[in-house]
């Protein structure tokens, strides 16, 4: 992922004053619809012949692997060449700032090769991505041009329930559709997502309305369209935006200093239900419920423990545990904050000094649900006597989480992974040392077992 520092032009976002009057659809469309732009990309991708499951990739130790195991694998022959094949995308975005620059979602550029802004009046260009945060899937790209026409951003938290809303958007390649509903929730937590509050919609939300505004209907922009809640993989009335104070909160990270800095405590926390309020004496159901801290963390540190309820974080007060993620990851890393915790049936205050939040590919930190992830991005766990059994298999590790270089790789939640070049794995720990021994940027082979059959995955360590 690129990371720029937005410093060549002047870049001032500030939220519009609440003094526009309430505009109908087609007003609002015609005023700012010439703002909001289509984009597709394009990713060039290596892999072999037709049918098989992966390319060989360029590693002359890799290569060399499959050349002496596998004589038959298309492109192990030397000398064979790998075949490319551009990948398109699609989605939208609008325009912040008259000298180019274009806010949309960091999926929608993500590992792109090109990316090409389309405007209303029919014109062309080639965008450059400054900069994105995968954490709140928000991405500034800029094009070369001038005097464009810009949206006015509105301020999410005079946002109601209920009130009416409108989308721009590219809707499966249909360019500047249209499509308007009411907010159905605010500050709305999605499993995945732990420092977006989101605003939830029944605006009519499709693949290719990702990255475009979420406009109130006095024309200004309160959301980035992000995500849809589906198991049709269309449209089922349920859509999430990412508030626009949010996404400038990480855009202003950017200018900067060319990436997103989040405070870090080090915990796992869980929802305060009745039925735990009453059993830890606490007046009503609030708070985060610590089920686990993190050794060598700055929670362990500050002392904070396990049963712990935390009420309030440098004055705000938690009331759900959604909260907490948001509140400390828009705090900045060394800040010394205090915090009201309920412990044994007494409020006690406590200093923590907040650390900087690792990053998606560092081995620092636990994954979500306590699952620690080893290097590569895999939450791994040990086979027990009952599921060898059933597989009929004497080692192997079941892969319980996949992310970063594991991703991209194409493991998936549910594998077995037997060995690793070709060294059988029966241990996460021996799975640890293993990759502990692949230098940066070079590949490992992990045998997997997948379904009822087993197929070899290389898995590129980048080092991020």
């Amino acid at each position: 992922m690129m990371r720029t520092v937005l410093a060549m032009t002047t870049f001032v976002f500030a939220l519009a004053a609440p003094v526009a009057e309430a505009v109908d659809v087609a007003d609002l469309v015609e005023k700012q619809g010439p703002a909001v732009v289509n984009i597709s990309t394009t990713k060039l991708v290596k892999r072999g012949a037709e049918g098989f499951p992966f390319a060989v990739p360029e590693d002359p130790e890799m290569q060399e692997f499959f050349r002496r195991f596998f004589p038959g694998v298309p492109g192990s022959a030397p000398g064979a060449p790998m075949q490319e094949f551009p990948a398109h995308g699609a989605g939208s975005g609008f325009i912040v700032s008259s000298d180019g620059y274009i806010l949309t979602n960091a999926h929608v550029v993500k590992g792109a090769d090109e990316v090409v802004v389309k405007l209303t009046d029919k014109r062309k260009f080639i965008a450059k991505v400054v900069g994105s945060d995968p954490r709140t899937d928000v991405a500034v790209i800029r094009i070369t041009a001038r005097n464009l026409p810009t949206v006015r951003l509105g301020d999410p938290e005079k946002l109601r329930v209920g009130e009416a809303v409108a989308a721009i958007g590219s809707p499966f390649g249909f360019e500047n559709s249209v499509t308007a509903g009411i907010v159905s929730a605010k500050g709305r937590s999605l499993p995945s997502e732990s420092y977006v509050p989101f605003i939830q919609t029944d605006v009519a939300v499709n693949p290719g309305n990702s990255g475009g505004p979420l406009f109130n209907m006095r024309g200004e922009v309160v959301g980035i369209n992000s995500q849809i809640y589906s198991r049709s993989g269309g449209y089922q009335g349920v859509s999430f935006a990412i508030p626009i104070d949010v996404a400038l909160e990480v855009v202003e990270q950017l200018k900067s200093g060319g990436k997103v800095s989040r405070g870090w405590l080090g915990v796992m926390i869980q929802e305060v239900s009745a039925d735990l309020a009453e059993s830890f004496g606490l007046d009503r159901p609030r708070g985060a419920l610590v089920s686990q801290v993190q050794d060598g963390s700055p929670a362990a540190r500050a002392g904070i423990q396990t049963a712990d309820v935390i009420l309030t974080f440098n004055g705000k007060p938690v009331e759900n545990s959604g909260d907490l993620p948001r509140i400390v990851g828009s705090t900045k890393p060394g800040s010394k904050i205090p915090l009201q915790i309920w412990r044994r049936g007494k409020m006690q205050t406590l200093q923590v000094v907040l650390a900087e939040l690792p990053s998606e590919e560092q081995v620092a930190g636990a994954g979500k649900n306590g699952k620690s992830y080893s290097r590569g991005g895999l939450a791994l766990s040990e086979l027990n006597p009952e599921q060898r059994r059933e597989l009929k298999i004497d080692h192997g590790l079941l892969v319980e989480e996949v992310m970063g270089d594991a991703a991209r790789a194409g493991i998936r939640v549910g594998d077995i992974i037997l060995a690793v070049n070709n060294a059988r794995i029966a241990t996460v720990d021996a799975f640890r040392q293993a990759i502990a021994a692949i230098p940066k940027g070079k590949s490992a082979a992990l045998l997997v077992r997948r379904g009822e059959g087993s197929l070899y995955i290389p898995l590129k360590i980048s080092g991020e």
